[in-house]
């Protein structure tokens, strides 16, 4: 990284993206001290200009940044950087200073698929996943099925939220069996991505 400092006056802008969400959480500028003590101890820090000093973000409040990546732009006079943020971000308590609730409903199923990995490796005992894996691909594939079924019946001739609910099992019985056969519902969307660039 080959940052131009001098271009900008000292000040580089940094842009603050929660690596999970992909939201941008805040803005705050860096100088060269700053962005090595961020390297150093991995924690993002600023050069505050109302403080006139360095400033870790969570140094008082404890909702540090922690970093997982850092860029710079094509000019190489600002950066982006992904972090694991430590609580909210903004000092009014919001999740980001944009006033963005920081979270996808979607992630869930990155967490539910890790979940399920790990239930396939220490197969727990009184778990229910622990039982569908030790019951075996047929049954799995039947459960996948049966749910199927009733989410059907549930769009065709029940309620939304019995739809939801349905589709859900169905959901997580289909992760289930993908784990056993050694996918993952990343593989279903790198499918539906290929299919979606013909």
């Amino acid at each position: 990284m080959n940052l131009d400092f001098e271009k900008t006056g000292g000040l580089i802008p940094a842009i603050i993206q929660d690596n999970e969400t992909n939201k941008v959480l805040m803005l705050g500028y860096m100088n060269e001290e700053s962005l090595a003590k961020t390297h150093e101890t991995g924690k993002v820090t600023f050069f505050s200009r109302t403080k006139n000093r360095l400033w870790t973000k969570g140094e008082e409040s404890g909702n540090f940044l922690n970093v997982i990546s850092i860029k710079d732009d094509c000019d190489h006079d600002t950066l982006l950087i992904k972090v694991n943020p430590v609580g909210p971000v903004c000092h009014t308590g919001e999740d980001t200073c944009f006033g963005e609730e920081n979270k996808e409903d979607i992630l869930f199923f990155k967490y539910l698929q890790q979940f399920i990995e790990k239930r396939y490796k220490e197969m727990p005992e009184g778990s229910y996943t622990t039982s569908l894996f030790q019951s075996g691909v047929n049954r799995m594939a039947q459960k996948v099925g049966e749910e199927a079924i009733e989410s059907v019946i549930e769009a065709c001739n029940g309620s939304d939220e019995r739809l939801v609910y349905e589709s859900a099992d169905m959901i997580y019985h289909l992760i289930v069996l993908l784990t056993s056969k050694g996918l993952s519902i990343e593989d279903l969307s790198r499918e539906l991505q290929k299919r979606h660039k013909k």
